[in-house]
């Protein structure tokens, strides 16, 4: 199977989005009141959990939490059951987590390995669309508030003259998996980087995010050459992935480098070098991952490992 095959986390969550509902404001009314309906609460990007994992509210619970919410939306429909998630943020941490019966708040991130896949997607979801509430408060046109519309997926500005309607931002980011040029009697190999910030002896694949005007492949050959000082040819398109930290829409590539000379920039990359299958393999015997497991790029990495000696 290949990366573009398989849901990667964060993807193939449980919802129909149901997005013809978003437009029936007193449907979505009636669902926010059935008792049955799930409601799950976050407090700034972070899911409230119990021993079990995230809270989903009780209905008594929902319609205290809800009175307290900064923002609530309609994430979707769970076979017949409706699923709202609620943003705490305004409150205190403590208050927030008393408030909805959890015993703490945690990055679903730090979750993976431990939920569903499909439960970590809708948390996800939650997260990125409820962290784009709370930078939305106002109209980037004229400064007007803005106020939630659309079960929450679009912000409507309160300025007369202006109206203008705000919907969440997807910000696209491609991730490469950089091969170099097959020449007799050598090894594969793939080309990792260490970035700024990142600890000594740790690598990951090239990224950057998508310029206006560009396609993904222009990106790709952009951010080679800006950080790694190489052209590339042959890119295969990989897979993608939703990353909602807060707004990021991975999409990965592979592609071969035109030489194996590399020069990086000294700014967003700090070191570059060439692995082979041995090395790479070796590293993993030692503990030390292929990228974090919960990312595309371990996934790249991991494809590009079994494809060979």
């Amino acid at each position: 199977m290949t990366t573009a095959e398989r849901v990667l986390a964060y993807g193939g969550g449980w919802l129909d989005r149901a997005g013809a509902l978003r437009a029936d404001p007193a449907r979505l009314d009636a669902m926010l009141a059935d008792p049955t309906s799930v409601v799950l609460p976050l407090w700034r990007d972070r899911c409230l959990v119990d021993g079990d994992g995230p809270v989903r509210l009780t209905a008594d619970r929902a319609s205290l939490v809800r009175s307290a919410a900064d923002a609530t939306v309609f994430l979707g429909l769970d076979g017949d059951t409706a699923v709202f998630a609620v943003d705490l943020s305004a409150l205190p941490e403590q208050s927030a987590v008393e408030m909805a019966g959890a015993a703490r708040a945690v990055d679903v991130r730090a979750l993976v390995g431990r939920l569903d896949a499909s439960d970590a997607a809708v948390q996800a979801y939650a997260r990125g669309v409820l962290h784009w509430h709370r930078q939305q408060r106002y109209c980037g046109t004229c400064g007007a508030a803005a106020v939630s519309d659309g079960g929450g997926h679009v912000r409507t500005c309160t300025g007369g003259e202006c109206g203008r309607l705000l919907f969440p931002r997807i910000e696209p980011a491609i991730i490469v998996l950089v091969v170099a040029p097959d020449e007799p009697g050598v090894p594969e190999r793939c080309l990792l980087a260490r970035h700024a910030g990142a600890r000594e002896d740790a690598y990951s694949t090239l990224a950057g995010f998508v310029e206006v005007g560009e396609s993904l492949e222009d990106a790709v050959r952009r951010e080679m050459a800006e950080e790694a000082g190489i052209t590339v040819t042959g890119l295969a398109y990989q897979g993608s992935q939703a990353w909602p930290f807060p707004a990021g829409l991975m999409v990965g590539f592979r592609a071969t480098a035109g030489s194996d000379e590399v020069r990086v920039d000294g700014v967003e990359l700090l070191e570059a070098r060439w692995f082979t299958r041995a090395e790479l393999r070796e590293r993993v015997a030692s503990g030390r991952p292929l990228g974090r497991v919960d990312s595309i790029d371990h996934q790249l990495l991991g494809d590009w490992l079994a494809g060979g000696d």
